[in-house]
């Protein structure tokens, strides 16, 4: 018989986006001030896109 609660609990998008929210908590925690955007761009591994001139 096949158990439905049986199942693999790892995602690895899922972990990646709960070591993200780690990295976040982590440097939050340690600051003594509100986390910048860039600070938290640079956390995340986010590049900023160059701007389109229309």
């Amino acid at each position: 018989m096949h158990d439905q609660f049986d199942v693999t609990l790892e995602d690895a998008d899922l972990l990646g986006e709960v070591e993200l929210t780690t990295n976040l908590i982590i440097a939050a925690s340690e600051s003594d001030e509100h986390l910048s955007d860039d600070e938290i761009d640079r956390i995340l591994g986010v590049t900023p896109q160059p701007r389109r001139e229309d």
